[in-house]
This record gives C-alpha cells, sequence and structure tokens, in this order.
C-alpha cells in the first residue's frame, strides 16, 4: 500500500500536531488500550475500555480461521447455494462490501445481505433464492435489534414451512456472549453459533466473525484477508507517527475538520467502490457527536470540479490496474488546490488492510476532535422514537397522523420547522405553487459549508439508485454543496448518529411512500411496512428535536414516479433560486 498527502498550506499545522502525538506517546497508549488516548474523565474508562477490542483482530482471528473453514466446508458439502445475511449496520455493512468487490467463487454460496424492513425489499430476496439450499447468518452484537428480530421471524417461519423440526438447521448466530440471540438460537436448534468477543463496537468488527463468516462461505480466503491487516496492523504500532499511516491519516482528517475541511469525499476505483459504504457508516457514527464530526461523502460524481467547495478533503483510492486513471484525478484535484490523500492498494485483497487501517485512522480523528469515537448515543434514541410510534399503533391500530404543508402531482411535503415566506399560505395548499414555495424557501437556507442528505424510506433498486443519484448531482451543481444518500433504516445504525449528534450544518429530506405489497411480521402485531414508517416518522421527530432542517417528502404508491416528479421540481425551483 502506497499513500500519498497533499496539504498544502495545512502541512505545519498537521505536523504540529503529529509531534504532539509523540509528547504523550499515543500510539503506545492505543497499543496499550489505555482509554486516556481519548478521554482522561474517568466516567469514560470503561466504556472506552470495552471497544479495543478491534486493535487486536488480524492476530486473533487467525486462530478462527481452521474453524469457520471447517463449517464451510461443511455447509457445501450438504448442497447449500445461498447465504442470506440478516443483520444491520456493522453487521451488515462489511458483507456488502465483499458481496459486492468479490461476487462468489465457483462452488461456493452467492451472498445476499438483507437490511431494510422495506417489505419490496424482503420480498425481493426471497425471491431470488431457494429456501431449502438456503443459509441465513442472523447477526447481532446486542441480539436484540427490533430489524434482525423481525427478519429472523419471518424467515424461520418460511422454513419451517418448507423444513419443519429441521429448521434450524438453516440458521446461524453471530452474536455476543449472553444475548437473546444466542438464547433463541439454542432455542431453535441453530446448527451453529459463532460468538464474537464482547469488546468490539459493531463497526469495528470487520475482521471478525461477522465479516469473515459471510466472506468465508462465498470462497474468498480469510487468512490472506487477515495477512493483509495484519502488516496495517503492524504499520500502526510504530511510533515514530511520520511512519504510522493510520496515525498520520487520523490527525490530518482531524486537524483539517477543524479548520472546516470537514467534508472527506472519496472516490473509489470500481472494483472496491462498495468499500465507500462501510467506511461512511464508520467515520459517521464514530466521530458525529457532541456537537462535531466529519462528513465522510461516497458515491458522489466526480464532474465539475469548480462546484466544490473548500471544504472538501478528498481520498483517492484506487487498486493498481486503476493507477493510470486515478493518477489523473489526483493531478486534477491537486492543481485546483484541494487537500488530497491518495492511497494506491495492490489489489481487492488488500481490502483487509484498509479495513484495519480505516479503523485504526478513525479512532485518530476522535482523539483529534477530543471525542469517545466508540459509542453511538444517537442511535439508542432513532430506536426509542421507532418504539413509541409502534407502541401507538399498537394501542389506536393506525399511525400517528403526519401533517401535509402543500401538495402537487401527488407528492406531499411538510417541514420539521417554520418557513417564512410572503408566498407561502399559514393552511395546507394543494398546488404547484405553493409546493415549489416550501422548497424553494428550504432550499435558501443553505449556509457556508453545509451537506445535503438524502434518506430514502424506500426500496434500493437499480433505478431508485440512479434517481436518487441524479437528485444528488442537481444539488450539488446549483447549491455547490457536499452530498450524501443513504437507505432507511440501515443509516439510523450508522450515518444517523452524524445527522443529530454531529454539526447542525446538515439539511435533511427524507423520502416514504405507500408500499405496493406489504408483509406480516410473525409474532408481532406491526407488519414490515409498519415498522418501516415507523422508524421515518421517529427519525424525523428526532431530528425535530435536534433543530435540522429536514423536509419530509411523500412519494405516494409509485415512488418512482414521485421521485421523478421532485427530481424535475428541484431543477426548476434552483433554476429560479
Amino acid at each position: 500500500m502506497r499513500i500519498k498527502f497533499e496539504v498544502r498550506k495545512f502541512k505545519d499545522r498537521i505536523d504540529n500536531s503529529i509531534s504532539k502525538t509523540k509528547k504523550i506517546n499515543l500510539p503506545e497508549l492505543i497499543n496499550d488500550k489505555n482509554p486516556s488516548a481519548w478521554k482522561t474523565d474517568i466516567k469514560y474508562y470503561d466504556k472506552i475500555k470495552n471497544r479495543l477490542g478491534w486493535l487486536d483482530l488480524p492476530v486473533l482471528f487467525k486462530e478462527n480461521c481452521s474453524e469457520i473453514d471447517s463449517f464451510v466446508s461443511d455447509i457445501r458439502n450438504e448442497g447449500f447455494e445461498s447465504a442470506v445475511v440478516l443483520g444491520m449496520g456493522g453487521s451488515s455493512m462489511c458483507p456488502e462490501v465483499f458481496k459486492e468487490t468479490f461476487g462468489s467463487k465457483k462452488n461456493y454460496l452467492k451472498l445476499f445481505v438483507l437490511d431494510s424492513t422495506d417489505p419490496e425489499t424482503v420480498l425481493s430476496i426471497e425471491k431470488s433464492i431457494k429456501l431449502e439450499k438456503t443459509l441465513f447468518i442472523v447477526s447481532s452484537k446486542s441480539g436484540g435489534t427490533i430489524e434482525v428480530d423481525s427478519f429472523f421471524r419471518y424467515f424461520f417461519e418460511k422454513i419451517k414451512e418448507v423444513k419443519g423440526e429441521e429448521a434450524g438447521n438453516h440458521f446461524i448466530a453471530i452474536t455476543d456472549p449472553s444475548t437473546v440471540l444466542e438464547d433463541r438460537a439454542r432455542e431453535n436448534k441453530f446448527r451453529k453459533i459463532f460468538i464474537n468477543p464482547p469488546d468490539i463496537g459493531g463497526r469495528y468488527s470487520a475482521l471478525s466473525y461477522f465479516g469473515l463468516v459471510p466472506a468465508a462461505l462465498t470462497g474468498i480466503d480469510i487468512q490472506r484477508l487477515l495477512a493483509d491487516a495484519e502488516k496495517m496492523m503492524n504499520i500502526c504500532k510504530i511510533k515514530s507517527a511520520r511512519k504510522n499511516y493510520g496515525l498520520k491519516l487520523g490527525i490530518t482528517a482531524g486537524e483539517l475538520a477543524k479548520k472546516g475541511i470537514d467534508k472527506i469525499t472519496f472516490i473509489l476505483s470500481e472494483d472496491i467502490s462498495s468499500f465507500g459504504y462501510w467506511v461512511e457508516q464508520l467515520i459517521a457514527e464514530s466521530t458525529g457527536k457532541e456537537g462535531k464530526g466529519i462528513l465522510p461523502v461516497e458515491g458522489e460524481s466526480t464532474k465539475s470540479l469548480s462546484r466544490y467547495g473548500t471544504d472538501r478533503l478528498f481520498v483517492n483510492i484506487y487498486t493498481q490496474k486503476n493507477s493510470k486513471k486515478a493518477q489523473r484525478l489526483y493531478s486534477s484535484l491537486s492543481n485546483k488546490k484541494f487537500p488530497v490523500i491518495d492511497i494506491c492498494i495492490k489489489n481487492i485483497y488488500s481490502i483487509g488492510g484498509l479495513f484495519y487501517l480505516w479503523e485504526y485512522a478513525t479512532s485518530i480523528m476522535g482523539y483529534s476532535l477530543k471525542i469517545n469515537p466508540f459509542d453511538e448515543p444517537n442511535v439508542s434514541e432513532s430506536k426509542e422514537n421507532t418504539g413509541k410510534v409502534l407502541k401507538y399503533f399498537e394501542t389506536e391500530n393506525k399511525l400517528p397522523l403526519q401533517k401535509n404543508s402543500a401538495e402537487w402531482k401527488k407528492l406531499k411535503i411538510d417541514t420539521s420547522i417554520k418557513l417564512s415566506s410572503k408566498n407561502i399560505k399559514k393552511k395546507n395548499k394543494t398546488g404547484k405553487k405553493s409546493f415549489e414555495e416550501y422548497l424553494k424557501t428550504f432550499f435558501r437556507q443553505k449556509k457556508k459549508n453545509d451537506y445535503i442528505s438524502l434518506m430514502a424510506y424506500l426500496h434500493n433498486s437499480r433505478k431508485t439508485n440512479k434517481l436518487l443519484n441524479e437528485i444528488r448531482e442537481i444539488l450539488k451543481e446549483k447549491l455547490c454543496i457536499a452530498t450524501t444518500s443513504g437507505y432507511g433504516p440501515r443509516f439510523l445504525h450508522s450515518t444517523g448518529q452524524l445527522h443529530k449528534g454531529g454539526k447542525n450544518n446538515g439539511m435533511f429530506i427524507q423520502f416514504v411512500c405507500d408500499d405496493k405489497k406489504d408483509i406480516a411480521t410473525p409474532g408481532k402485531m406491526y407488519s414490515f411496512g409498519i415498522l418501516k414508517q415507523s422508524q421515518a416518522i421517529g427519525d424525523f421527530e428526532s431530528l425535530e428535536k435536534h433543530g435540522r432542517r429536514a423536509i419530509r417528502i411523500y412519494l405516494g404508491k409509485n415512488y418512482l414516479k414521485g421521485l421523478k416528479n421532485f427530481k424535475d421540481m428541484t431543477e426548476e425551483v434552483l433554476k429560479k433560486n
């Protein structure tokens, strides 16, 4: 791996900060798992100490490879063809990266990842597999995640219809010791339970059972993956800060963020593009708290460099075979005087080292920002809001009524804050003019160094992605603003932490729709559709509570047509704005 830093006028500031880490022996403090590397207050001691197990994973899990490989051999010999990860956040992002980056080796299992309560998404996975040939991986650190519980309930009932009392043979669990999931797995006779070390946070668990078991099932050489991670682990143990890639990377991002360059924008070569999903949730959930944060931007187009603001740090990551194209882009960014970090890796197996590098660097960003990078206080807040909405539904047999400020072409708009405009009527108004004015006034709230996040409680598909990306491009071009896009509820377990706990420099557009088809959750009063809508309502309420600038766009049942209409309206409004 080769890393090059181009930070221009910030070099002295970054070098001074690196020198300070030497005075306090920061690399040694981290190697010794000393919480004072991040917080000196004793109240944080246990919270941090119990989240540092990831530091040793490349060595620790070498001993577990034979167990995992033996398990995979049994699964293949029994004729399983597919595996479905039932997880959220840290337990699903890494398997998603492995699936997109490596695919499936011949005669190994095809991998699917379910991390959405959207009924259409659940049904699409069910249609893509043969139930009797599928292994389900129930993944949850806490063991009590409502989404994972719902996934399990649904597919266990489906397997029971096919396999009867042998249904448990199609399920394995990955969880911490002594969780509800472990108990449920034993009760339902799961074929195997992988108990993960409890001192690892979900988003730092890529190189543990949560990432390695799904990887091995698809034919990835997990020993090779860990060997690459171990090389990086040794680099990050170097006491000389200038040779320690993870420390230098983390200090650079942290110090630039303190100067307002807090949008770390990832440009990835096509063969490792999905790495952006994982690193986005790692950085956002780790740094977005105490009114601070670094916004990771992934999946944004690199057209029109002149439309990027001065709040950007670019990270260019690519494999050697893509180096020519990547170097041209690096030169273009450098010539525009943007700070750029250039990372060239040998091949896709070098992703093992990338995982460790960014985990270590993100922990250093926490040190730089003087926050605890291992907790996620606002994630539980959204869960509690969802619980309240579901309780209301179970009592009233309906969801809380959501107000709408204006309607147009079956689109409805509502806002989390009071908008002041002479053209906006106090009462709800049906028609283009009113809808247009609400949208226009929302965009006029944009301030320097803001970002816009699209939060889609929709089915994740190629068509949906295309429309969301087109909306992102319009916003970036017309407003010169950083943009992100995420699917609910998966982002609630990752970037949602930054939305509520970070700086109040985000503008949020939530997309919701009516489900074309809903499905029941066995043993529960609520369906998947009701759960998804409850999560969207709870998320919006949380944004309101924190005084965030947000609008909710109801798209109707034909959400693709609704997105297209919203895109056209946005383009029209921003031409006039």
